[in-house]
């Protein structure tokens, strides 16, 4: 049950978002027992990012959430990649990357 929330301050085609949609899917199995079968992903384009008081480079801000919890070197892998796809398909120069663990989790009217 993991989700990626996706923030970035430029604009992209429905190409590109497609794109990163499928690569994150592709990611997330750096986390054991994740896998794009349960991932929800979301991509917000053309977001009011700042990063250090500006807009004027491709920046984004990437969530993670996962039910459970897994270890540094897999979030470190995980990470590694979320860079290397949003640099390759959208040009993103500068980005943060979130996690959070949680044991609650709820999906179509029950949890987990």
């Amino acid at each position: 049950m993991p989700f990626i929330n996706c923030k970035m301050n430029i604009d992209i085609s429905k190409q590109q978002e497609l794109d990163i949609k499928s690569e994150l899917g592709k990611a997330i199995s750096l986390i054991p027992g994740k896998s794009e079968n349960w991932l929800m992903v979301n991509i917000e384009p053309k977001c009011a990012l700042y990063f250090r008081g500006n807009t004027d480079k491709p920046t984004a801000m990437v969530e993670v959430t996962v039910y459970g919890n897994a270890s540094e070197q897999a979030y470190d892998s995980l990470t590694a990649q979320i860079n290397r796809i949003l640099s390759s398909v959208a040009g993103i120069e500068e980005m943060y990357v979130s996690y959070a663990e949680t044991n609650n989790f709820g999906y179509n009217g029950s949890n987990f």
